[in-house]
């Protein structure tokens, strides 16, 4: 089966990058191979949504700095897999921090990196869709009015009515209007999917 998502594969040693890539198409996964990290970077694919499989030591740019440059890139969704010696396993650990999904120790085990990718490849769709409901939370959010905001923000703090009313010196049949216009543009069917909405966005 085919999957929707590409897979990149950075390595400066061309046989494991064309081992890798020949593995991958067998298993029916878009695959494409870059030589470095600075290659990658410098012919940055269009895709939203994809995986990267880097090694760490690299001439130029290294798998750490790809990672940081990829962690900055907020208009695609591309989980990294870390290809590692065992020497730079304490590295990887550290990277995952930073947001790296998995790593693999080398030699690579073909049927890992395989079940590997697959489950990335899998939870793409997942996170785009979260993403995408997220940012349009969001875009929703920035449109409320100041008042409308302070509403909101008590709301998702589980204020009722009457305390909303003595916090803002407004009366309560004033929160049960701004109540209704705040759920209506934040798209909420109830208080729970607010705050949950809250929450995804970060709010306090």
């Amino acid at each position: 089966m085919t999957h929707e998502a590409s897979v990149f594969v950075i390595d400066d040693d061309p046989a494991v990058r064309d081992s890798l890539v020949v593995l991958l198409r067998g298993e029916g996964v878009r695959a494409r191979s870059f030589a470095s990290g600075s290659d990658f970077v410098d012919h940055l694919p269009d895709d939203r949504l994809a995986c990267v499989i880097t090694d760490v030591r690299m001439p130029g740019m290294d798998g750490s700095e790809l990672v940081r440059r990829l962690a900055g890139l907020r208009d695609r969704e591309w989980p990294v897999i870390v290809i590692t010696g065992h020497a730079d396993v304490p590295t990887a650990v550290e990277m995952m921090k930073s947001g790296i999904v998995d790593f693999i120790e080398k030699p690579v085990d073909p049927t890992r990196l395989v079940e590997t990718v697959k489950g990335v490849l899998g939870g793409i769709g997942k996170l785009s869709l979260q993403r995408e409901q997220r940012l349009a939370a969001l875009g929703r959010l920035e449109a409320l009015t100041p008042r409308e905001r302070q509403v909101f923000e008590a709301l998702v703090e589980g204020l009722s009515n009457k305390e909303i009313a003595r916090e803002l010196a407004i009366s309560p049949r004033t929160v049960e209007i701004f109540r209704a216009r705040v759920m209506d543009k934040m798209a909420a069917d109830s208080l729970s999917s607010l705050v949950r909405m809250a929450l995804s966005l970060g709010e306090d």
